[in-house]
């Protein structure tokens, strides 16, 4: 009995006296984003239409279109590998173009042979693309070389290709804030050139209102090397690191302000600030980090919790960190977000403590104790994120290879993972603190202006879902 799967692998032709006239054969393939792309890159046709949203916004169709050849290219496709299939030439293309193409149309492609010419074995074939609506979006008709010698073989393996257009998954992160007012912030010595131009960007997309607290004179040298003006800002003058995080928080607790954001001090001097009991910010629940992560070979937003602030968090800690992650998860649109407590393994070992508090977790999620989200654990990262390595160790879970937030058994492994994602994987990575009285915009010192940028964009959906206040 032949396999099924087998014939997938293989490319089988029709040769010339095989074919009948009326006979023919069918692709159907949904269009993405990514093959207009790949297609504008192989052809160097980059016409705006085709890869600008903001031109296209404003040309007759309104949306970025795919090239009429990309259509073209698919009706190649079938003639080459199906019918006729390998071993066929083409003498020549004839096309029509109807309807524009559209990102996420399901085209399919028609072939049916119309005439047999025997004399030099030429097949004339008509072609048809048809959209999900059943609407003709090119036709027209190919005149081939068919083949004379059957020939079956291996399908030909293709490199896999991803684009990585950081501009534009930028622009999709602080499109998370669109149509919500901006956000007063206080920026906490944004005395280097990152952490002022990500305050300055964040201003200009809309996205807050800033309050530089620092240095005024090494502010205002800052915005000089930069060659910007402060137009917008408010300052406010403090001696040193020390005293803008102090006056920073001082704000945010006196309602001043309803964010933060690190500029070039040290994380813990901000934090401290933060967390003094007498002056700071706290409330009843466990302070933490969440990365936003949009990495271009997973299929949506990817938290990674808690990388940050908690080293070697108790099972106390990390039910906090876990529903703060969980509500960030819900103000950015992620309804029941799956919840992935890592660790090096995908079973209970009580010689490894992570896999012990990943099973204790799940239970009090059970038990209501977290709320709003579906927890498994142990899950090792594989396990986590790759649905097929997940059915290979034959794991069955709502998690299990498709997780929205990942939660690290400590610091040191979720640093090295975000960081690992960042910077060899091009992931752009959001940083956020949650379980204060107000987010807080929290990066490495050497993030770029655009993850300063992208942060608040999630603290200005953070506001906004929380406009009664964040719970003290």
């Amino acid at each position: 009995m032949t396999d099924p799967s087998a014939e997938l692998d293989r490319l089988e032709n029709r040769t010339f006296d095989e074919i009948a006239v009326g006979e023919g054969a069918t692709l159907v393939r949904t269009l993405k984003r990514q093959d207009i792309e790949l297609f504008a890159l192989v052809s160097g046709d980059t016409n705006p239409s085709h890869i600008d949203d903001n031109y296209a916004r404003s040309s007759a169709v309104g949306e970025v279109v795919a090239h009429g050849m990309l259509s073209g290219a698919m009706i190649s496709a079938l003639l080459g590998t199906q019918f006729p299939g390998p071993g066929t030439l083409y003498v020549s293309q004839a096309l029509n173009f109807h309807l524009p193409v559209r990102v996420g149309d399901t085209l399919t492609v028609r072939l049916v042979c119309l005439e047999k010419r025997a004399e030099r074995k030429h097949l004339l074939i008509g072609c048809e693309v048809s959209n999900q609506e059943g609407a003709v979006v090119v036709d027209g008709q190919a005149v081939v070389a068919a083949p004379t010698e059957k020939l079956s073989i291996a399908r030909s393996s293709l490199p896999e290709v991803t684009i990585n257009d950081k501009q534009r998954r930028y622009e999709q992160v602080l499109s998370l804030a669109d149509g919500m007012a901006p956000v007063r912030t206080a920026v906490a010595h944004p005395c280097d050139i990152e952490s002022l131009k990500g305050a300055l960007l964040a201003l200009q997309e809309g996205l807050i209102v800033p309050v530089l607290v620092g240095p005024e004179a090494k502010i205002r040298a800052v915005a000089e090397q930069l060659g910007a003006d402060l137009n917008g800002c408010t300052l406010v003058d403090t001696e040193h690191s020390v005293a803008a995080a102090e006056r920073a928080v001082e704000m945010a607790r006196n309602g001043e302000v309803q964010a933060l954001m690190k500029g070039s001090l040290h994380t813990d001097e901000l934090m401290s600030a933060v967390v003094n009991r007498a002056t700071g910010i706290r409330t009843a629940r466990r302070i933490s980090h969440v990365f936003v992560c949009d990495v271009p070979r997973y299929p949506r937003p990817l938290l990674i919790t808690d990388a940050a602030i908690n080293i070697q968090p108790d099972l106390d800690a990390k039910v906090s960190i876990v529903q703060n992650a969980i509500d960030l998860a819900h103000a950015i649109g992620i309804e029941l977000p799956k919840v992935a407590i890592l660790s090096a393994v995908e079973t209970v070992n009580p010689k490894i403590p992570s896999t012990l508090e990943a099973a204790a977790l799940c239970k009090m999620a059970d038990r209501g104790q977290i709320k709003g989200g579906v927890l498994d654990g142990p899950l090792a990262f594989d396990n986590a994120v790759s649905p097929f390595a997940a059915r290979t160790k034959g794991i069955v879970s709502p998690v299990a290879g498709v997780a929205d937030v990942l939660v690290v058994p400590d610091l040191e492994s979720g640093n090295m993972l975000a960081k690992q994602l960042e910077y060899l994987a091009g992931g752009l990575l959001a940083g956020v603190v949650l379980g204060a009285r107000v987010p807080i915009v929290l990066t490495s010192r050497a993030d770029r202006a655009e993850t300063r940028s992208a942060s608040c964009a999630v603290v200005k959906r953070l506001v906004a879902a929380h406009a009664g206040g964040f719970k003290a």
